[in-house]
């Protein structure tokens, strides 16, 4: 299901590589590639097969965000509407798929390009590459991106991004929490696949509950949040990976997945 903004690629083991392909703006999420990227995500939601989602891109941005010279060509409070809906809704449906996504980031990524870093389960990212929500300089606040960053990240140094739209290096994002690692980028997609290969070896529903449950205790008190965590940790136990996984361990062997 290519489509000329968003590359689509399925290995055999279900991992699904999804790719930004517009090199020449610097994959700024114009409403075109949001539309295919809601396009590609909605299909892997479908998908039984899809075990894991890694989103890259090509060319030297990862993703610059909106594209400020569509913005300024349609000055209507409904245009602007319209555009920043379509893209929580993308952010969402990142965090409501079944299956864990990793940003790949081999070059830029700013404001909303930043926002989609943040909000992918994880995040691994080259050395040469740098971060900003760089809204504040043409007189916007990133008000959409900091939804993610300051999950992500301490508040003040989320703060410091948003108020000065400063750029920080690839270290800097690994130290305040926006990454998980940061290779050199020859490194870059070894790094990528070792979390794929460890993510694909588990069993395919603790990982589902797993992230849905992580996501939504994260809002609520923390009595609520034991509360539905304790419920799906039995309703967990009661599948039969979980019981094959406790088998094992009573056996002292290795588990043997009967749906990874």
């Amino acid at each position: 299901m290519n489509d000329s903004f968003v590359q689509f690629r399925q290995d055999g083991r279900g991992v699904v590589y999804l790719t930004l392909n517009d090199a020449q703006r610097f994959n700024a999420l114009s409403a075109d590639m949001l539309t295919a990227l809601q396009n590609a995500l909605d299909a892997v939601a479908q998908d039984a097969r899809a075990r894991v989602v890694v989103l890259a891109a090509e060319g030297k941005a990862f993703c610059a965000g909106h594209n400020l010279k569509d913005m300024a060509a349609h000055p209507e409070l409904a245009y602007y509407q319209q555009l920043f809906a379509q893209c929580s809704r993308v952010m969402l449906s990142i965090q409501k798929l079944p299956v864990p996504v990793i940003s790949r980031v081999q070059g830029i990524a700013t404001a909303a390009g930043c926002q989609l870093v943040a909000q992918c389960d994880l995040a691994v990212a080259a050395s040469e590459a740098r971060f900003a929500t760089s809204g504040i300089q043409y007189g916007l606040f990133c008000s959409t991106p900091s939804v993610p960053l300051v999950r992500n990240m301490p508040a003040k140094q989320a703060m410091e991004m948003l108020l000065t739209g400063e750029f920080i290096d690839a270290p800097t994002a690994l130290h305040y929490g926006l990454l998980n690692r940061v290779v050199a980028a020859d490194q870059l997609d070894a790094a990528v696949e070792e979390l794929v290969a460890a993510i694909v070896s588990k069993p395919r529903v603790a990982i589902h509950m797993g992230k849905e449950l992580v996501y939504r205790q994260r809002e609520m008190g923390m009595e609520s949040a034991y509360q539905l965590a304790g419920q799906t940790m039995a309703t967990n136990m009661m599948d039969v990976d979980a019981q094959e996984g406790a088998q094992a361990f009573a056996q002292k062997r290795q588990p043997q997945w009967k749906s990874a």
